[in-house]
């Protein structure tokens, strides 16, 4: 048996959590002089009252090596004779590989896998993994494939409205955040090879730049799997979200289109009205 695992970052609704029977661990989320547990203790609207009403921005943290551990080892404890295999926001971004990588050395039959990858980026690589589970693949056959089939095939891309968070965390000058705002600039943020580059830069209003980015992102459908696309946003417009859904299903291509919200630990660093496509290169 197999049980399959990530933390909080990877922005699945709690629909497909269930479906997959996934557990799901909060990392932390720090405002207001206070630590709170992403999703359990704080939900992402939540998240932006408190910015709204501190006028200060959020800051996150990995799980500690003893939190780990007590996870995992109650995961072995509420699945008798499982293996355990548990995806992780990028490396290239957190602590949280390093630490969950030091909590499963001492616990037999856990592996860690760096998604390499951030929001339903992780999601993707995590629902691959359960699919391969189905077919009766081993946990060790899994690990494998998921890192070398998967992860590098994966397309995790949003644009943002404000930079001012991204500035805050560090993924980007306070000069280049000062820019793109003064020229209105909406700029996509790509993840690639387990960081973060900035793609092509919109203009405009917001629900036009949504429509452009998602016809350049799905450009090339012979080059797309079918099998699902996510659209993931953080405290985003229902227009915004609509009109990305109107774009993408007009294309009659995904077997599933699934719409979740960003969890606590990506909108603190990406902020409201962050919306992104993701899907699974062939």
């Amino acid at each position: 048996m197999i049980k399959f695992s990530c933390d909080s970052t990877a922005d699945l609704s709690p629909e497909l959590y269930e479906r997959y029977n996934i557990a799901k661990l909060p990392l932390y989320i720090n405002i207001g002089g206070r630590e709170y547990m992403d999703g359990v203790d704080l939900t992402s609207d939540e998240l932006f009252d408190l910015v709204d009403k501190t006028g200060e921005l959020p800051t996150t943290a990995a799980q500690s090596i003893d939190d780990f551990t007590g996870y995992l080892m109650k995961l072995k404890e509420e699945n008798p004779g499982c293996e355990i295999i548990h995806f992780t926001i990028s490396s290239g971004f957190s602590t949280t590989y390093n630490v969950a990588s030091l909590a499963a050395q001492e616990i037999e039959g856990v592996y860690i896998v760096d998604s390499k990858n951030l929001s339903s980026g992780i999601g993707q690589s995590v629902i691959e993994a359960c699919e391969m589970a189905k077919r009766g693949m081993t946990a060790e056959e899994i690990v494998k494939t998921v890192e070398e089939e998967i992860i590098p095939k994966v397309d995790t891309s949003f644009t943002l409205d404000t930079l001012k968070y991204m500035a805050k965390g560090g993924r980007c000058t306070m000069i280049a955040a000062l820019g793109a705002n003064l020229l209105q600039l909406k700029p996509c943020i790509e993840v690639v090879d387990g960081g973060m580059r900035v793609g092509k830069k919109y203009k405009g209003k917001y629900g036009r730049v949504i429509r452009q980015y998602v016809n350049d992102r799905l450009a090339n459908l012979e080059d797309i799997r079918p099998d699902r696309i996510f659209i993931t946003s953080a405290h985003c417009m229902q227009e915004y979200i609509d009109a990305a859904y109107k774009e993408v299903s007009k294309l009659n291509y995904f077997k599933e289109i699934l719409i979740t919200q960003a969890a606590c630990t990506v909108s603190s660093h990406c902020g409201p009205n962050t919306l992104g496509v993701l899907f699974i290169h062939k």
